[in-house]
C-alpha cells in the first residue's frame, strides 16, 4: 500500500457536483492498494499513520499525532499512486491492485483506522470521479510505502 499523507486545515470530496465528504484540522490520506497488499499491510499502515507526530505542539514543534489533536481524516483511495513510468511516458497500473482486491481492503484499511482513532473516518468513494480539495497546512506532505518499511 501507498499512502500520500497530507496534514490539512480542511478537506473534502465532491462528486457529481454534490460534497461527499469534508473534515476540518486533520489528514487527507490518498491510498492505494497494490496487488500484493495484505492484511499486514493494514495492521502495520493504520497505526503507523494515526500516530504519525506531524502537528505542532505550543513551541511549534511536530510533537503530536492525530490522535493527540483528535483530528479528523479523509481516505481517498487512489490507484494510480501504484503508476509505474519506466517505459515510455503513459503510466502502467499494472501493479495496482484489481478492484476485488482494492476494495476490500481500502474498505479494511478504513475500518482499522477508525479503530485506532476511535472515530468515523470520512472517505470519498471508491472508483467514482471525484474531485478532491484541501488547504495543506505547513505544507506537511508525508508518503509512506508498506512494501519498503524503512
Amino acid at each position: 500500500m501507498i499512502a500520500i499523507i497530507q496534514r490539512v486545515s480542511h478537506a473534502s470530496v465532491t462528486i457529481e457536483k454534490n460534497l461527499f465528504s469534508k473534515i476540518n484540522k486533520g489528514l487527507l490520506i490518498l491510498l492505494g492498494v497494490g496487488h500484493n497488499d495484505t492484511i499486514e499491510d493494514i495492521e502495520w499502515l493504520a497505526p503507523k499513520i494515526a500516530g504519525l507526530r506531524i502537528f505542532a505542539d505550543s513551541d511549534d514543534k511536530m510533537n503530536f499525532s492525530l490522535k493527540d489533536i483528535n483530528g479528523e481524516a479523509l481516505v481517498v483511495s487512489q490507484f494510480t499512486l501504484l503508476a509505474s513510468t519506466k517505459k515510455g511516458n503513459r503510466p502502467s497500473f499494472i501493479d495496482a491492485a484489481k478492484p476485488d482486491l482494492a476494495v476490500p481492503m481500502y474498505e479494511q484499511f478504513v475500518a482499522r483506522l477508525e479503530k485506532e482513532l476511535c472515530k468515523t473516518i470520512k472517505t470519498g468513494q471508491f472508483g467514482a470521479e471525484m474531485k478532491v480539495e484541501l488547504l495543506n497546512d505547513g505544507p506537511v506532505t508525508i508518503v509512506i510505502d508498506s512494501q519498503n518499511r524503512k
